[in-house]
């Protein structure tokens, strides 16, 4: 092994960073961009693998990297000790093969070999689950799987007492899209108790979650709260940071953060400028997509990119007594429900166009939903598309009978415009009681004794719905004192529950 060779080994030994750096160019042609945020992510890995961390809580924006630096643990942690045992999981069974298969290959590297000559078995040698060889016999192992799947037998970590000897991973251990759900909640953070806890060698076996914020009874809660032994530290990293965050930051990382960048009126930079510029961020703390399409409210921004998840605190509705759906099943009928916002400024509602249908099993199913801020002549246009969107039907789709939409304020026009113009008739509604009190009508027919007949949910939204997340959101706001933000979803909502146990109850007369 030739001189720059020792001197890489011992860097890439001594500094989790610099591994990273070292093992990213050959493998993707391009250099790692280092920020501030990973110098400090990956001080604190070098923490736990130096054994001055027991365990640790990592809760970072989307985007940050964060699968890259646990990604080289893996490989890392076997360059160290080729007897090193890991546990990775996460809630993407795609997401840990994939990390597993990367750190497979940086062992198998050229690179790799020369600096540490680890033996991969040929026995065990998948993308979620391999093992290595010392002196002809298999000695660690990497396993891959998702939250739901099964760990029994593995264990991370080892017996041997000579340093650090593995850990179990978890990366973005609950869906994002399901953080609205309580009992996906639940399952996570019972997994990780009951299960994910008890596959640690010893009681010195390191955890490390590192995800991003979801919910205020999310897995960072679950574990910071006292619910798992041991000694935990929690460290989060905000998209937007200012001058008091960064002076808790530990002093050597303080210096890495860049002052001379651009600000906001309260004295707020972006974490990474170079990736995520101010004036994004700003446009995604008010609401806005983030630059893969996906809608981000201001509920997310605060919890998956600020890392403060607001307590929503409403005592009306809660996501857990909505019904979860794949395919639609035959309808009896179908039908659309409007709620139509009286400004489109910043603060006022939206205006929401929601496609339900009766099915044949006697449940709600809330097709598509709607949402946006649109004066009129754009109020009209969005909703002659839904229209259109949804006029054709199948066995399983009966036609459109009505749209209803009350008569007030753009509304009102909105039902002189269609009537002339659709084909399908448009209904006015007129609302004689308050919001609060429709609501307490509806709210029974959701909850439906959820917990005495879980499988037996009257209104159903589609599982994979890019609006779910929103509507969720809003449903669990809702409050009594309606200091709530939002409830242009709920509204429409009731209006269809309503409608459907009327016409469910209804019988015509006898002839």
């Amino acid at each position: 092994m030739d001189l720059q060779t020792q001197v890489e080994k011992k860097l890439c030994e001594d500094e989790h960073l610099y591994f990273t750096r070292r093992f990213f160019k050959p493998r993707m042609g391009f250099k790692f961009m280092v920020n501030w945020h990973h110098e400090y992510v990956a001080w604190l890995i070098d923490q736990v693998v130096q054994q001055k961390i027991p365990n640790l809580v990592i809760n970072v924006p989307p985007g940050a990297g964060k699968t890259e630096l646990t990604t080289n643990l893996l490989a890392r942690g076997l360059a160290l000790n080729p007897r090193s045992r890991f546990l990775y999981l996460s809630f993407s069974q795609s997401l840990v093969e994939d990390v597993s298969s990367t750190a497979r290959n940086i062992v198998k590297s050229e690179d790799f070999q020369r600096m540490w000559p680890v033996d991969i078995s040929k026995s065990t040698d998948a993308k979620a689950s391999w093992k290595t060889t010392v002196e002809g016999y298999e000695a660690g192992h990497v396993y891959s799987a998702s939250m739901g799947g099964q760990v029994t037998g593995r264990r991370a970590g080892t017996l041997d007492d000579n340093g650090f000897t593995g850990a179990i991973v978890l990366d973005d251990p609950l869906k994002p899209e399901e953080a609205f759900s309580k009992n996906a909640r639940d399952n996570a953070n019972r997994k990780i108790l009951n299960t994910v806890n008890s596959r640690k060698a010893t009681s010195d076996t390191p955890i490390i979650m590192i995800m991003q914020r979801l919910h205020s009874e999310d897995p960072t809660n679950f574990v910071m709260t006292g619910n798992l032994p041991g000694d935990w530290e929690c460290v989060s990293i905000p998209a937007l940071i200012d001058d008091e965050y960064i002076q808790t930051l530990p002093e050597h990382i303080q210096k890495l953060v860049p002052r001379d960048v651009e600000r906001d009126d309260l004295g707020r930079q972006s974490y990474w400028p170079k990736k995520e510029t101010l004036k994004s961020l700003l446009q995604l703390e008010k609401g806005g997509q983030d630059k893969t399409g996906a809608t981000v409210s201001r509920y997310t921004f605060s919890s998956q990119y600020m890392q403060k998840p607001k307590r929503l605190g409403g005592d009306l509705v809660k996501s857990e007594w909505f019904g979860l759906f794949d395919e639609l099943p035959e309808l009896q009928w179908r039908a659309v429900f409007a709620d139509t916002a009286q400004k489109t400024k910043e603060h006022n509602d939206y205006s929401v166009f929601i496609l339900v249908g009766l099915g044949v099993d006697g449940k709600l199913y809330i097709i598509d939903l709607l949402r946006g801020k649109w004066e009129a002549p754009e109020l009209n246009r969005q909703a002659k598309e839904f229209l259109n969107k949804h006029k054709a039907f199948d066995w399983c789709t009966k036609p459109i009978r009505y749209m209803k939409v009350e008569d007030k304020a753009s509304g009102t026009q909105l039902i002189q415009t269609l009537a002339k113009e659709s084909e399908i008739p448009v209904i006015p509604i007129q609302r004689n009681i308050d919001k609060l009190t429709r609501w307490m009508d509806a709210t029974p027919h959701i909850e439906n004794n959820y917990e005495q007949h879980p499988e037996d949910r009257f209104v159903m939204v589609p599982r994979n719905a890019p609006w779910k997340p929103a509507y969720f959101e809003e449903v669990e706001s809702l409050n009594a004192q309606m200091t709530h933000d939002h409830d242009d979803q709920f509204d429409p909502t009731a209006d269809a529950i309503m409608e459907a146990k009327m016409m469910m109850n209804y019988s015509p007369p006898a002839a």
